[in-house]
C-alpha cells in the first residue's frame, strides 16, 4: 500500500512540475556567488560621480491684491502684508541635474532648467557645492552649458558616445536627482530612436526609454552599458500625478556635442546653425505610392532656394532626401536634426529620391545669409501696424528664431501693449502678405503702403499654415 501511494504522489507532482519542452536549456542554479551578485553597480560606481545636482535661484516681484487696501481686511490682518502696489520679493528655489563632461568643470544642463535663475549652485556627488557660470544657453535643442571652477583637480566626467549606435532595446541607465530626493538610478531600455513626433524643444528628436524619468531628473545623464553618455534627459510624458510611467525622453548625445563645442557660435554665444537651402514636406503613403518608394519617409522638397547650398549641390523641387551620411532622415523633424549636428563649414552626403532612382550627391554647409537685412523697425502713425516692429525675414533670421517659414517677406516681431497692432489681435510671428491689395516684399514697401490714409485698411497676413484676412476702419 505504501507503495502505491508513494507512485500516486510522484505522479500528482510530475502534473504540478512544468516540463521543459524538448531541446530547451533547462534553468540551473548559480553556480558561483559571482553568477549571483551580478549587477549595475559597478556601472554605476563609474559614472554616477560624473552627474550633479544643480540648485537655482530667483527672485521675483509678487503683484499684491487691492484687498490688501480693504480697510476691513486690514482690520484683521494689520500691517503684517505690504498695501497693494507695493510689492513683494520673492526667492523661488529649484531643482534640476547635470552631467560633467570634461574634467575641466564643463557641465551640461538642460536650458529649462537653468532658465531666468540669479544663482546657480552645483552640488557634487561627494556633496562639494561650486557656484555656476553659464557659458552657453540654447532654448532651441533645451540645453545649457555652465562651467565650475574646481582649482586644478581633475572631475570625473562622461565620455559622449554616437547616439546613432543606439538600437532599440538597448540596455540604460537614467541618473538624476528626481524630486529633489538625492541622487537616483534607475535601469531601462531605450524604447525607440528618433522620435520626432516630441513638441519638448524646437530640434524634434528623441531617445525614448522606459528607464524611470522625473521630475528633477531633467538634464540628468542617459548612460549606455560601456559608461559613455548617450543623452540628457530631458521630459517625460505623464498623466495627471505628474510621475514617470515609463515613457520618458532624452536629447541625443550628437546634438550635446555640437551645443557643447559650440560650432559656429556667434559674439553673444548664440549657435549658429548650417543652413540646407531647401524645405519640403514629410513623405505620406499616400506621397510614398506616388514616388515609387518602397514605405513613407524622407522629405519632399518644395522649395530649393536661389544660391543656396542645396540648389549648388544639384538638388531640385520633387527630389526625396532619405539619407544624410547615410542615417535615415524619416520627415523633416529629422532632416533638421541631421543637419544641425553637421557644423558650419562641412560636407555632407545627400541621398535624394528622383525618377524612381537614388542618387548621392555632396552638400557643402553654410551659415544661413541675412540678406536682406532685417532693418527692424517699429512702426508709428495712424495705421494698423502703428506699435507693431516688423523686420526683413532672411534664411539668419527664419533659423534664429526658429520658424518655419520661408525666408523671404516681412514678419512682426513684437507688439506695444495697447497699441492699434495689439488691438487688431496682430501677433508676434504673423507674416505681411498685403496692405490695401499691394503685395509686401520689404519693410519699405510697409513704410511706403502705411503712409498714406486708407480706410478701410485691408490686411493679408500668414500666421502659420493659415493666411488670415481683416478689414479695419470704414
Amino acid at each position: 500500500m505504501k507503495q502505491v501511494l508513494s507512485a500516486l504522489a510522484l505522479a500528482c507532482l510530475m502534473l504540478v512540475l512544468p516540463v521543459p519542452p524538448a531541446g530547451s536549456q533547462p534553468r540551473v542554479v548559480p553556480g558561483n556567488p559571482a553568477e549571483i551578485q551580478l549587477s549595475f553597480a559597478p556601472l554605476v560606481k563609474r559614472t554616477a560621480p560624473a552627474v550633479v545636482n544643480i540648485l537655482t535661484r530667483r527672485t521675483v516681484r509678487t503683484v499684491p491684491s487691492p484687498l490688501l487696501n480693504d480697510p476691513f481686511f486690514r482690520r484683521f490682518f494689520g500691517d503684517q502684508f505690504p498695501p497693494a502696489g507695493g510689492g513683494m520679493d520673492r526667492v523661488q528655489n529649484s531643482l534640476g541635474s547635470g552631467v560633467i563632461v570634461e574634467p575641466s568643470g564643463i557641465i551640461v544642463t538642460n536650458h529649462h532648467v537653468i532658465r531666468g535663475a540669479d544663482e546657480i549652485t552645483v552640488v557634487l556627488a561627494d556633496r562639494r557645492e561650486f557656484e555656476a557660470q553659464i557659458i552657453r544657453t540654447d532654448e532651441r535643442t533645451d540645453l545649457a552649458i555652465l562651467r565650475i571652477d574646481p582649482g586644478s583637480e581633475r572631475l570625473p566626467a562622461l565620455e559622449l558616445r554616437d547616439s546613432d549606435e543606439l538600437e532599440v532595446g538597448d540596455l540604460v541607465l537614467a541618473i538624476g536627482n528626481p524630486f529633489g530626493v538625492g541622487q537616483t538610478v534607475t535601469s531601462g531600455i531605450v524604447s525607440a530612436v528618433a522620435r520626432t513626433m516630441v513638441g519638448i524643444a524646437d530640434y524634434r528628436f528623441f531617445i525614448q526609454t522606459d528607464a524611470a524619468i522625473n521630475p528633477g531628473n531633467s538634464g540628468g545623464a542617459l548612460v549606455s552599458m560601456d559608461g559613455r553618455l548617450v543623452g540628457i534627459n530631458t521630459a517625460i510624458f505623464a498623466r495627471d500625478g505628474g510621475g514617470s510611467i515609463g515613457i520618458g525622453f532624452a536629447i541625443p548625445s550628437n546634438m550635446v556635442r555640437t551645443v557643447v563645442a559650440g560650432a559656429g557660435a556667434d559674439a553673444s554665444g548664440r549657435i549658429v546653425r548650417p543652413w540646407f537651402g531647401a524645405g519640403g514636406q514629410s513623405v505620406t503613403a499616400e506621397l510614398a505610392s506616388s514616388l515609387g518608394l518602397a514605405r513613407p519617409f524622407g522629405v519632399l522638397l518644395s522649395t530649393v532656394y536661389t544660391g543656396g547650398p542645396a540648389e549648388r549641390a544639384g538638388l531640385r523641387r520633387g527630389d526625396v532626401v532619405t539619407h544624410i551620411d547615410g542615417r535615415e532622415v524619416g520627415d523633416t523633424d529629422a532632416l533638421r536634426f541631421r543637419i544641425a549636428t553637421h557644423p558650419v563649414g562641412s560636407t555632407v552626403k545627400v541621398s535624394v529620391w528622383r525618377d524612381s532612382a537614388e542618387r548621392i550627391v555632396n552638400l557643402a554647409l553654410v551659415a544661413p545669409p541675412e540678406t536682406p537685412a532685417r532693418d527692424a523697425t517699429p512702426m508709428r502713425g495712424n495705421h494698423p501696424l502703428s506699435g507693431a516692429t516688423i523686420a526683413n525675414l532672411s534664411p539668419a533670421l527664419v533659423e534664429e528664431l526658429g520658424i518655419d517659414a520661408a525666408p523671404r517677406g516681412v514678419i512682426v516681431l513684437e507688439l506695444r501693449r495697447g497699441s492699434p497692432a495689439n488691438q487688431i489681435r496682430l501677433q508676434a510671428g504673423d507674416i505681411l502678405i498685403s496692405i490695401n491689395d499691394r503685395e509686401i516684399r520689404s519693410v519699405e514697401d510697409a513704410r511706403r503702403v502705411t503712409s498714406s490714409a486708407a480706410t478701410p485698411w485691408r490686411l493679408s497676413i500668414r500666421r502659420g499654415e493659415r493666411v488670415v484676412n481683416m478689414v479695419v476702419g470704414g
